[in-house]
């Protein structure tokens, strides 16, 4: 069974591929924002008048955060070895936020044009706690194309 029309998608199902590649299901991405400059100028109307004009201006790149569990995944590790090296041949890759329904279909994509990682946190370590371990990851990207 598919999304009726009206329905709307959930957000607990989604992940991060890397170059085409399912690398991570992820706990959470925030920021995933398109930007771009507004440009305002004013002319005089042909009858005298002040009009103020807005264009589109340069698009800016951006920066999402995604927080994953702590795993093994080589993949994943590599990509963020690279960036912090200053790999960025290595580094800049085209990644994707897949957004999926119940079923597991992609219903949505974000599309990160030159991504690499900029910042990792490891979550707390705490003797005695029975929680996941999570890292928290900064993906600064060039462009975002929404499909």
């Amino acid at each position: 069974m598919s999304l009726q029309p009206g329905d709307s998608l959930t957000s607990h199902n989604f992940g991060l591929q890397i170059d085409g590649v399912m690398v991570e299901y992820l706990q959470e991405v925030n920021g995933l924002d398109m930007n771009q400059d507004v440009i305002e100028f004013q002319q005089v109307s042909a009858n005298g008048q002040p009009v103020t004009k807005k264009l589109p201006g340069v698009k800016r790149a951006g920066e999402a955060t995604v927080v994953r569990g702590m795993t093994q995944s080589t993949a994943f590790n590599d990509w963020i070895n690279a960036s912090v090296r200053g790999d960025m041949g290595s580094a800049r890759k085209n990644a994707s936020i897949i957004v999926m329904d119940y079923m597991n279909n992609p219903v949505k994509r974000y599309h990160l044009r030159n991504a690499w990682c900029s910042k990792v946190s490891a979550s707390t370590v705490k003797a005695g706690e029975a929680s996941a371990l999570t890292e928290t990851v900064t993906i600064t990207y060039e462009e975002m194309i929404m499909e």
